[in-house]
Formats: structure tokens, sequence, C-alpha cells
């Protein structure tokens, strides 16, 4: 019979902690989604946490919420890690392959990649992952995997993220007080390209912009491969805090407006259509309009795509990605949004709604939970292979089941 293996992912944002449950079977790569939890996210700012003891009870409201609808007890989670303090670099690796017949082994690609890290970081800050970009063997190039093939010199290009190390310390600590231990960590903005994207859409070139509450994580893949993250610092908090300034509302009164009439489309608004406060308001009763409303809304979600196209710009793929743009996140749902990301960004541009799982959860048919399903299938998908090693500063564990974990990048 086949073996079941309960599984978690917890994936901490500035508004709210989701948890996700699922079940793995030995026999198949799908997981099966039996619960999910969430909790209004209190006690951090910009992903990093400001009040410890806030911050671990709503991650332990979380996964309560989740325990209740799977019927299980949840013992370790993939943790995501996102926020400001995350960074990116890329970097390269040369080695001379050691074999006498200069034939190419899983030790080459260990020692090439160990090369590849040995980059000038600072003493505060934690390598999260090395994430092979593409092989080179003397001039081929463009290699996906090696091993087994023949040469005298390998190359690697890599994608380096980092994260700050008091942040990640204080997540790890709230996370293992609220009662579970962490399988993994896991940058966000690699995990919800796991649950959206198709390996053809990495394969012909596809940016994934993830619009969170602190934030917006942008993950950009060609040929099957990472080609460049980063995180912009705009999200649907900024577009709250700009509807609070421009209408002189409070910041509750003022999110829900966001949510309730929120839109990128001013010209579908009548210049005499208003909204009275004192319907959704107790301390906010006057009267404002609409079309300022949406005007102020659609300026922010603008700002977002241009940043998100200037970053398409320094690696020459403005405009030149064929999947196009993929949206997730709750900021993603902004009536408008998609039309104003294809004029922006002058690409094709979707909703992106998790659908590598199996599962009868409906709730998390939902681009807000592609983050915490992506997290789920990536951290099963690759066992936690990498926290150890790197932890601990080396690779050689991190990476020791290399074979396995980029045949599962491959297109």
């Amino acid at each position: 019979m086949a073996r079941h293996k309960v599984v978690a992912s917890l994936d901490i944002g500035n508004s709210k902690i989701r948890t996700v449950v699922g079940l793995k079977d030995e026999n198949s790569p799908v997981i099966n989604i039996i619960g999910v939890g969430i909790a209004p996210s209190t006690g951090l700012r910009k992903g990093a946490v400001i009040d410890v003891e806030e911050t671990i009870n709503s991650i332990s409201a979380s996964l309560e919420d989740a325990e209740r609808m799977a019927g299980e007890q949840i013992n370790h989670v993939f943790l995501g890690i996102g926020g400001n303090h995350i960074d990116y670099l890329n970097s390269r690796g040369v080695i001379a392959v050691a074999n006498g017949e200069n034939e190419i082994t899983e030790n080459d690609v260990d020692r090439v990649l160990e090369a590849a890290q040995a980059v000038t970081i600072p003493s505060n800050r934690r390598i999260l992952r090395i994430i092979p970009k593409t092989f080179t063997v003397d001039e081929q190039k463009g290699i996906k995997y090696p091993v087994g093939m023949t040469g005298i010199r390998l190359e690697v290009e890599t994608h380096i993220i980092t994260g700050f190390e008091p942040t990640i310390k204080n997540l790890e600590k709230c996370v293992l007080q609220a009662g579970v231990d962490i399988d993994d960590i896991i940058p966000t903005c690699l995990a919800p390209a796991e649950a959206v994207l198709s390996k053809r859409q990495k394969e012909l070139g596809v940016v994934v912009i993830d619009i969170g509450c602190g934030g917006t994580y942008v993950s950009i893949f060609e040929d099957g491969s990472t080609l460049h993250t980063v995180v912009v610092p705009v999200g649907g908090e900024n577009v709250t805090n700009d509807v609070a300034i421009g209408l002189r509302t409070s910041i509750d009164t003022a999110e829900k407006i966001k949510m309730e009439y929120g839109s990128t489309i001013p010209e579908e608004v009548n210049d005499r259509e208003t909204i009275d406060l004192s319907l959704i308001s107790k301390t906010d009763t006057h009267v404002v309009s609409k079309k300022q409303t949406v005007e102020i809304i659609e300026a922010r979600y603008h700002e977002i795509f241009l940043l998100v196209k200037d970053e398409l710009s320094k690696i020459h793929r403005d405009g030149m990605l064929p999947a196009g743009a993929i949206l997730t996140g709750a900021g993603s749902k902004m009536p408008g949004v998609i039309d104003l990301a294809r004029e922006t960004l002058n690409l094709p541009a979707q909703i992106g709604f998790p659908q590598n799982y199996d599962g009868v959860v409906d709730k998390i048919d939902d681009p807000a939970y592609a983050t915490a399903i992506g997290l789920l299938i990536w951290g099963s998908r690759f066992e936690g292979r990498f926290h150890a090693g790197l932890r601990g500063g080396g690779l050689k564990k991190g990476i020791g089941n290399f074979k396995n974990w980029i045949k599962n990048l491959l297109p």
C-alpha cells in the first residue's frame, strides 16, 4: 500500500498568515491538500518581527485552524521567508574536471557549486538558496545537467538568494515557540511559480508577479531556469496608505474602501459617483469621490508595474517574454489589474491560480494561496535537502542530492 506523509507549509505575510496541510504519496508527485488555516498577521512589518508575542499568537492561530480542518497534527513546516531584507546576486563558479577520463560526475557538480558560492557577503547575511541557472562544459554553453558529459573545464552560472540573519533568526524563533519544527526555509519569491506555472511557461520565458501586502515579489524564468528574482518594496499596504492620505480617512476605513470599491479603471467611473463612508465606518462619516479613489489606486498599481518593467529592462527582457506575466497574491484580485499590467509591461498577462495540487479544499482556488501552496510543493519536492547544509555554512550537505533536485527544475 502507498504510504502517505503529512506535510505543511507556513506563509507568513504582513497581512495574513496562511498554513496549508497536505498528504504526500511516495508514489505520486502531486500533493493532496487536506486543510488550510488563515489568521491575521500581527507583530510583523515588511517581513520582520516587531513583536515576538503577537507573531507567535498569529502563527499558532493559523496552525490550529489548519489542524482542525485537516484532522491532523502539524509538527513541522516548510517556512517561507520574504521581506525587503531578502537580497539577490549572480555568481559564477569554475573548476577543472577531476576525473582522469574527463567525465563529469556529481562530485564535480558539487565542487563547481561550492566555487560559485565563494562570494563576499556581509557576515550578518545568510545564503538561503544557490540556484544553478546554466552550466558550460568547455565551450558548450546552455547545459542543464552536465553529469555524464566529457570535458576538461566545468562552469556554472548561479543565482544566489540571501537574507538578513537577525531577521531570519527572529522568525525562526517565533515558529519554534509556536510549537512546530522547521523542515526548510524557502525564499518566498520562489514559491508562487511552483503552484501556478507549467514547465512549458518556464521554458518559453515568463515573469511571476506576486503582489502582497508589504511588497511585490518578482521571479523571471527562461529556458526552464530562474533568470532573476527581486523584491519590489511596494504592495497592497502602500495602496491602502495612499487611499487613507488622499481621502483623509483612517487606515481601517481606507482598507474597507479598497476592498469594496477598489478598481484600476478610472474611465469606468462617473465623475459624480460618491462613497458614503458612514455606511462602512463609525469613525469616518464624510462623502468621498469614487473616481478619485480609483485614480489613487490606479496610480499606485501603475507604479508597481513600472518597477517590474525596470527590472525586466535590467536583464534585457522588457516585452520579450513569450509566456507573459502571471499575477498572483491577494493584490492581483483588484478589478482591472490585468489590463493595466498588459498595457504597462507590453506583455500578455493573466491571473495565476494554484493548479499543481489535488484536494477538495475549495477556498484555496485563489491567487492569494499561490505562495503557501508553492511552498508546500517546493519543500516536498526537495525534501529540505538544502536547509541543513546552508545553515552550517557549507554546501556539501545541502547539495548532496543534487541530481534529483536539478532534474525537478528541468523543463
